[in-house]
Formats: structure tokens, sequence, C-alpha cells
């Protein structure tokens, strides 16, 4: 087959779609936002990669199958002049208006588009209980089988340590970034653990290896926490304002979920009683729990 897969960011979301390439057969071509192009460029022999930049470069190819992942016109009327025999996804409708394909509900039924309108799809969002790769893969015919990420190779930067922080989210999701990440740091530390906060790096490649150098990461749900479970580092992710259950945690992830998380879920204004509700202990405990286990895989291995 050959299909075109259209998933422009965020990034984390881009990273949590590459089990598909895992199961999707044929020549793949993938549609990204050009920040993501370097962890998806040379992944597979199979696979190209272009920047949204670059769409017109897709157009002289049909496609047996294109996925749609974003939920925008701009990308939906585009993809509209792409030649091909089926689509699965959001689309444009008869009227121009933005919809999704009836195999694809699962997941956009929760979207911003959902056709059962914003608050409806937040409070189906909020009750589902399946992860995305689960809801994408049966749309597509496929039974997710914990099919792990794909990513690129990192680029080294030196920095290692036992446990590293992420404490940014992002503008759009500001009750995402935990009130303590700080006191966090400093318990572990008066331990004699290394811990670092995750700098700014000019590439993603390099941001990838500050995640794999360390034992844990603690971090809310955002790319660093797709980053450790791509790279099999165990994690503590803070879940304040949004789903947890979408995210598959390949037993190597502790969820903790704010009490409060009814009463915030997918708002994207800001209330410190969000950043505030999870308490330093919890997290603490949670980040030695996955510290020990990480002791003992590796004491059980120099053993064998």
């Amino acid at each position: 087959m050959n299909i075109l897969i259209a998933k422009l960011g965020a990034t984390g979301d881009v990273v949590r779609t590459t089990p598909l390439l895992r199961r999707l057969s044929g020549d793949i071509t993938w549609l990204t936002a050009v920040k993501n192009t370097v962890l998806l460029a040379r992944l597979r022999n199979n696979l190209r990669c272009y920047s949204w930049e670059e769409r017109a470069s897709v157009l002289d190819t049909r496609f047996d199958l294109v996925i749609n992942l974003e939920d925008t016109l701009e990308v939906a009327q585009f993809l509209k002049g792409v030649p091909c025999n089926e689509t699965f996804g959001a689309c444009l409708g008869s009227n121009g208006a933005l919809q999704y394909t009836e195999n694809s509900r699962r997941w956009f039924d929760l979207s911003l588009i959902s056709s059962y309108g914003r608050e409806e799809a937040d409070r189906r969002k909020l009750l589902n209980r399946r992860t995305y790769q689960d809801m994408i893969f049966q749309g597509l015919g496929f039974q997710f089988a914990s099919e792990r990420y794909v990513l690129p190779e990192p680029m080294e930067t030196g920095l290692t340590g036992d446990v590293a922080i992420a404490p940014e989210a992002g503008i759009v999701w500001p009750m995402k970034n935990w009130a303590y990440y700080d006191e966090l740091k400093q318990q572990l530390e008066d331990l004699g653990l290394v811990v670092n906060v995750l700098p700014v790096r000019s590439s993603l490649l390099e941001h990838l290896a500050d995640v794999r150098n360390h034992r844990c990461l603690v971090g809310g749900d955002s790319l660093p926490m797709h980053l450790a479970l791509g790279t099999g580092r165990r994690c503590v992710s803070l879940f304040n304002c949004t789903s947890p259950w979408e995210i598959y945690d390949y037993g190597i992830q502790q969820k903790i979920v704010s009490p409060l998380l009814d009463e915030f879920f997918y708002k994207r204004g800001y209330d410190c009683r969000a950043t505030t509700a999870i308490n330093v202990g919890q997290v603490f405990n949670a980040v030695m729990s996955q510290l020990e286990k990480t002791a003992s895989l590796t004491n059980h291995a120099s053993v064998k």
C-alpha cells in the first residue's frame, strides 16, 4: 500500500502516533511540522517525511490511504486535493465543513471537531478509558498490542543523572505546570541523588538524549514524558488537567492524577489550585519507587 499520514503536532502527539509505523506496510509518507522532521526522517526505509511547508511534494502521488489525524480546516482542505482511494480521520464534508470518517469516530468524537460539540466531547473524554493508540489502531482495523514508539538515535549531550525534571509543559496548558518541582528537587538531592532540570536544547535529538540518560523522568503530560516512554525510561507523570487514561504506560510509567482533575479537565486557563493539588510527598514516594525498580532490574541483570 501507499499511505499518507498527516500529523503535524504537537510533537508529543507525533511521537505517540509512531507505533503505527510498526503495523502499516508498504510505502509511507508523513506530513508534519518542520520541527518534527528530525524525529521522523530516516526512521524506516519505507518512510519519507515532508514538512508542512513542503506539502506540495505529495501531490504527484496517488495514495491507497490517507490518515489525517489533524483537526484543522487548513489541513483538510489541502488533503482534499491529494489523490487517494480512502481517507481515515478528519476530512471536508460536502458543505465544506470539517467532519470525520465513521471508522475514526472513537478518537474524533472526543476532539475539538466532535459532532457532539465541545462540551459533550470533553465529558466523553473524561469518561473515556481507552488509550490513544487503542482507538486509532482499532479504527484502522488493527489491535493495539503494546507496539512501542519509533524514535531516532539521540544526539549525545553529556547530561546524565538519576532523575530528570521536566517542569514546563508549554503555554497552551499552563495548569500542567506543577508548583512544587523545586521542593521535590531539593528533597531528592538531600539523599545524594543527581537531579537535573531538563534544559532547552537546539535539537529534539539532544532533548531525547537528555531524557534517555536518566533513570527516571518527572513531569507533566508533555513531550519529555513521551520521550521517556519511547526510550524505556521510567517516569512519574502528573495529570492536572488532561486525560491520564489516553496514555499507554508500557509498564514503566507511574501516573499521579490530581484530585481536582474533574474540575479542571481540559481547561486551558490558569488556577493555582490545579497546580498545587498534588502534594510533594506523593510525587517523592513515586520517584523513589521508580528508582528502586531500576536498581532492582540492574541488580538482576548483573546476577545473570
